[in-house]
């Protein structure tokens, strides 16, 4: 069989806690807690720099669309009064 049953998961707890005392293994997941939601949160800000920049990156392109197109009008516009002069 092999495999840990709970009393045996029960009697190393009890040992851990006899050990080292319920404020240090307190303390130690506070530690831990703290480790993992600091990168968790690491985590999450290099994900939206990159969705931030990924966004910048698209509404740059569309901006210079925007300019390419209004300058296309302009051409066309300056062309039509030149022929009706």
């Amino acid at each position: 069989m092999g495999g840990i049953s709970i009393w045996q998961l029960l009697i190393v707890a009890l040992i851990v806690v006899l050990l080292f005392g319920t404020k240090k293994l307190r303390s130690l997941g506070g530690d831990l807690g703290g480790a993992v939601k600091g990168f968790k949160n690491a985590m999450s800000s290099e994900e939206d720099k990159k969705a931030l920049e990924e966004k910048t990156a698209l509404e740059d392109s569309a901006a210079e669309k925007t300019v390419q197109g209004t300058e296309t009008a302009e051409k066309k516009a300056e062309s039509k009064d030149k022929e009706q002069a």
